[in-house]
């Protein structure tokens, strides 16, 4: 730890009361030579309100930048948003934290923003402070509104992570939806001397649910008091990285996603003589197709006796899972003398770049010199810097004393900018850099594509189910009869048999790209529906991979009165539903898979005409996938021949979900389930003898099947398996025929 970080304790505890900081919000005039935005006053938080280093107080989303800062009137933590036309920070009122002399680290995960706040105990080079107990760091998960461009706390939060105070804590989410925090732990006394270790913790069966804490079971992770860990998540696993000064070593360690929370495979990442300082910030670019992780890290270069200005002082290192290896490249020297280092990863321009802490004069007489924070970048596959301090970013004309940069665990790209916010300890305000990245990268055309068939009862109606790449927006079909459609996965019933060419352009903002496939229709064979039992029509299916409140499913091909139909759909995260369509029905409770999705299913029996589709409203917004099914024959005044059964797994261990089973009463029966998972893609197959009515992924799967039962009698445990293992819900309840 610098001379300069003892010091900040002193300096924004005392001095910022003793200079007269006026509290609030609000923009100080800038002065000629400053570079960046000065911003809201931070008096009365106890900690540098910028730090620590491996923690991340901003993210992006909606076309917003937000960060979590310290409202110095009410004395606590709120959400703060940056309205860029004017670069101020606007209050949100949103309370992170009441607790003054704690430090947060922020997580958005695409559609709700976690944050990990902790009670800063802080060990030195000069000395050590054991872990405070009763000081629990909290995990708050919040859900966006669009149209405040506010956040909304979630009911059951804040939950626990530890009951214990720490230097520093971070958290990221795995693919499986569980939410890690590492961060080390001081205990001891003075007499009988000081002992840290790497702990970590992770969620259970829901986001507010943790389990014990523990530390990481691997070599090196009893560190020196002043070490400090960090957490990343990257294809397919969870990685912990963290200074151990002991030894002069930066270790890394492993956890595969959905093995056991104490499985973990640790080795150096970084060794030799004083390579290790307790500054480090690690990032990963999930788009990126080798599961890179990216590491900022101080070395203790500057505390050897007559290392030459040319050594390193900040390294950049990278990971690649491929090889199980890490490289570093020099991003500064010790003749730069920088400090407190954060990446974050461009991902249009394929560069990681690197924000640090340099003295604003020319010379330094120790690295931990605060002064202005400077810039610099390298492609991602060379991680080549140029030489120097690079270009500075923010800076005080009037008060060299700019530390502690923070940025955000997101990539970057041309359409977000990047913003670093920092802060001046003297003067007690916030500081910020809001820099271009370019022009936004245009996106690319889709590529074209869909799928074909008809419908077991009467083939003369057709299923068309995209399948275009690309992330197309709209989607115009043409089948060949004179007929069209602009909806994602159409219906389309022909008036008779033939040959017809089928076209569907698909199209995004980078342009449009057209399919065509011929498709031969069939008469329908005669009588399709049996007298005195009940029979499976045709289905649609609807998706929505980027969250809507509304849940909107196409009315299959074919439906007339007397028919019934069964809507089903699976959404991420455990909303309600705020309002359904008239004349439509639970078929079974909803059903929460955890915290990570729900699962709904509704009948409707048809009297008349039918419109297009159905439209559900979700309390929030939400990823969601969505199916509807057509039967036949059904007795329209009692539709249902059993109650529903139910089951849920939330264990994400099992590949398979078993539905206790129904007694029908009435011969002629149609067996109907259907089940959700927590997870956009994992296959679904339905249970032996059933057929699937419909499979939607691509947010959160959804499946429906059927099976037929001429006699009645206990139908048995009806079991659905996946290709991978899955959190997952489902029901089973048996169609009477009407005759």
């Amino acid at each position: 730890m610098s001379r300069l970080r003892r010091a900040v304790h002193v300096l924004v505890a005392s001095a910022l009361v003793a200079l007269g900081v006026v509290a609030g919000g609000g923009v100080a005039a800038a002065a000629p030579g400053d570079i960046g935005y000065v911003g809201p006053s931070f008096a009365g938080a106890v900690n540098p309100p910028t730090a620590d280093k491996p923690q991340s107080k901003l993210w992006h989303t909606d076309g917003s930048w937000f960060a979590v800062m310290f409202d110095s009137v009410s004395k606590t933590w709120h959400v703060f948003r940056l309205d860029r036309p004017t670069q101020t920070w606007v209050d949100t009122g949103v309370v992170v934290d009441t607790r003054a002399n704690t430090s947060t680290d922020a997580l958005w995960d695409g559609s709700r923003l976690y944050t990990a706040s902790h009670v800063v105990t802080v060990s030195g080079d000069s000395g050590s402070k054991p872990s405070v107990g009763n000081s629990p760091a909290r995990l708050n998960r919040y859900s966006y509104n669009a149209a405040t461009k506010s956040f909304t706390l979630d009911a059951g939060f804040p939950a626990t992570i530890t009951t214990q105070s720490s230097e520093s804590m971070t958290i990221d989410k795995d693919s499986t939806g569980k939410i890690w925090a590492t961060w080390t732990q001081v205990s001891g006394n003075s007499t009988s001397g000081y002992t840290s270790a790497v702990y970590v913790n992770s969620t259970t069966t829901s986001d507010s649910a943790w389990g014990t804490p523990f530390v990481l079971p691997v070599a090196g992770a009893n560190p020196a008091p002043d070490d400090i860990s960090a957490v990343v998540s990257y294809r397919g696993s969870i990685g912990v990285l963290w200074s151990n000064q002991r030894d002069a070593t930066v270790y890394w360690a492993m956890h595969r996603d959905g093995d056991a929370v104490g499985t973990w495979r640790g080795a150096p990442a970084i060794r030799g003589n004083k390579a290790a300082d307790d500054h480090l910030n690690v990032k990963a670019l999930q788009s990126d197709a080798a599961g890179r992780v990216f590491a900022v890290l101080k070395t203790g270069a500057d505390t050897i006796s007559g290392a030459p200005s040319t050594s390193a002082q900040i390294l950049v290192a990278s990971f690649k899972p491929a090889t199980g290896a890490w490289t570093s490249a020099t991003f500064g020297t010790l003749a730069d003398c920088h400090t407190r280092p954060q990446l974050v990863l461009d991902e249009q321009n394929q560069r990681v770049r690197v924000v640090a802490t340099a003295p604003t004069a020319s010379g330094c007489a120790f690295s931990g010199a605060a002064g202005t924070i400077y810039e610099k970048s390298a492609p991602m596959d060379t991680l080549a810097f140029t030489s120097g301090r690079g270009t500075p970013v923010i800076r005080d004309a009037a008060s060299a004393n700019m530390n502690n940069p923070t940025v955000t665990k997101q990539a970057v790209n041309g359409s977000t900018g990047f913003v670093v916010l920092a802060s001046n300890t003297s003067t007690g305000r916030y500081w910020h850099a809001d820099i271009p990245l370019g022009t936004p990268a245009p996106a690319p055309a889709p590529t074209a594509n869909f799928t074909s068939a008809a419908s077991t009862s009467n083939s003369l109606a057709w299923q068309f189910t995209d399948t275009s790449t690309g992330a197309p927006t709209s989607w115009a079909w043409d089948f060949g009869d004179g007929g069209t459609a602009t909806v994602q996965n159409p219906a389309h019933t022909y008036a008779a048999a033939g040959t017809y060419t089928v076209r569907l352009t698909a199209t995004n903002a980078g342009g449009s790209n057209t399919v065509t496939k011929s498709i031969t229709v069939t008469a329908p064979a005669p009588n399709p529906t049996p007298t005195g039992a009940v029979t499976a029509g045709a289905s649609t299916t609807a998706s929505n991979a980027t969250g809507s409140a509304s849940v909107t499913v196409p009315v299959p091909a074919g439906v007339v009165p007397g028919d019934v139909l069964i809507a089903q759909f699976t959404t991420n995260n455990a909303p309600t539903v705020a309002a359904a369509p008239a004349g439509w029905s639970t078929i079974a409770p909803r059903t929460a898979i955890g915290s990570g999705a729900a699962l709904f299913a509704y009948y409707h029996v048809v009297t008349g005409a039918e419109p297009a589709s159905y439209t559900w409203t979700l309390s929030a917004a939400q990823k969601w996938n969505a199916g509807m099914t057509d039967f036949h024959g059904v007795n329209t005044a009692t539709p249902f021949d059993t109650a529903a059964t139910t089951a849920v797994d939330t264990s994400y261990a099992r590949a398979s979900l078993a539905v206790p089973g129904v007694t029908t009463v009435t011969p002629g029966a149609m067996l109907v389930g259907g089940v959700g998972e927590d997870s956009s893609s994992i296959a679904v197959t339905p249970p032996g003898g059933a057929t699937e009515a419909f499979e939607s992924a691509g947010a959160q799967v959804t499946e429906l099947a059927y099976r037929a039962l001429p006699t009645a009698g206990a139908t048995g445990t009806q079991t659905w398996t996946f290709a991978a293992n899955a959190a997952s819900a489902g029901w089973l309840r048996a169609l009477r025929p009407a005759s």
